[in-house]
């Protein structure tokens, strides 16, 4: 079984959505908080659904996400 954990560089983030579009989950949103560059970044709505697919670090033309997978047994 596999469980992942999202980060988000928030403030790397310039709210272009790619990575709300490429979930095929539906799981990001942009938050409503806004970063130091005006802009409102991503955001996981639940990390209990998430599976780890990393698309959306990959759509991400910023880097601003990172997606790491722990394998249990």
């Amino acid at each position: 079984m596999a469980r992942a954990k999202v980060y988000f560089n928030e403030q790397n983030c310039k709210g272009c959505e790619l990575c709300v579009a490429s979930c095929p989950k539906k799981l990001l949103r942009l938050s409503e908080r806004i970063n130091n560059q005006g802009y409102h970044p991503a955001e996981l709505t639940d990390e209990e659904k998430c599976t780890g697919c990393g698309l959306c670090a990959v759509m991400c033309p910023d880097v601003a996400i990172a997606v790491e997978r722990e394998v249990r047994a």
